[in-house]
């Protein structure tokens, strides 16, 4: 099933390919147009009822975990303003992405009118260590995947998409980037993706503490522009498991402690977790 699953889009593709050829050749209804309009359906049907099979049990509460950077952050994507946050698909029901600003830094904005792409290196997240928000051991690990270009004007825009078809096509480390994913003592798994280059410092069979430096914030994988993409979930197989809601301790830019998860635009500072 996770191979149709991730056929589906190809499936839909080239369905849609053959019946707009069929039509503009006036073939007419022959078998380059119904097999068009079978892989049609077929792709359709898998991009709809995909993610849904993947679509978690309510009333599970949020697991707490430490928070996996250090600083002064932004949530984007978040679960506490939209459930799914992303899709259920790969287990992405309560993931949250979150991008470092510093006091004084410009804020990270869509600009329709910026230079197409630019350096990752010029981003304030681009580096920043990224830690292990639970204990346990490592299970997976890429750090191979280059760090690309931003992609947060319309053109940028327009090229992710049509790279996120194609990533989409593989294996789920095209989507995450370099990563790192660590199994807990109850079986929950954190993933922490997009990281730089190169950046992961764990292995796999590692055991790690929560607040323990992994890699660094970086711009690999389906990612728009340099941020830190964490997830937990019930199983080791992106394909298969279901995502877990979390819970960490922040502070607000009033300075409040609050508990739970920063929402969209919302941002957050998060003190430096001690390694035991």
């Amino acid at each position: 099933m996770p191979a149709l699953q991730r056929l589906s889009l190809p499936a839909a593709l080239l369905g849609a390919v053959l019946v707009v050829v069929s039509v503009t050749q006036g073939r007419g209804i022959g078998p380059m147009y119904l097999l068009g309009v079978a892989l049609l359906v077929v792709g359709l049907v898998g991009i709809v009822v995909g993610p849904r099979r993947q679509r978690p049990r309510t009333g599970v509460p949020p697991r707490p975990i430490a928070i996996p950077v250090r600083g002064r952050w932004r949530g984007l994507n978040s679960p506490t303003s939209k459930v799914p946050s992303h899709t259920h698909a790969l287990a992405q029901t309560y993931a949250l992405d979150i991008t470092h600003e510093p006091v004084g830094a410009e804020p990270r904005r869509f600009d329709p009118w910026h230079r197409p792409m630019r350096r990752p290196e010029t981003f304030p997240s681009f580096g920043q260590e990224v830690l292990s928000p639970v204990g346990g051991e490592v299970i997976a690990v890429h750090g191979a995947a280059r760090d690309h270009l931003s992609r947060q004007s319309v053109p940028g825009l327009a090229y992710l998409l049509v790279e996120s078809l194609v990533r989409s096509v593989g294996a789920p480390r095209h989507l995450l980037g370099n990563h790192v994913m660590v199994r807990s003592a109850d079986g929950t798994v954190a993933v922490l993706a997009h990281l730089q280059q190169h950046s992961p410092v764990v292995g796999v069979g590692e055991q790690v503490e929560a607040g323990q430096v992994v890699g660094r914030c970086g711009n690999s994988g389906n990612s728009s522009d340099p941020h830190v993409h964490v997830q937990l979930m019930d199983g080791p197989d992106l394909r298969t498991a279901t995502g877990l809601p979390f819970t960490w301790t922040y502070v607000g830019e009033n300075g409040e402690v609050r508990e739970g998860v920063p929402a969209d635009d919302e941002l957050f500072t998060a003190p430096a977790p001690a390694v035991r």
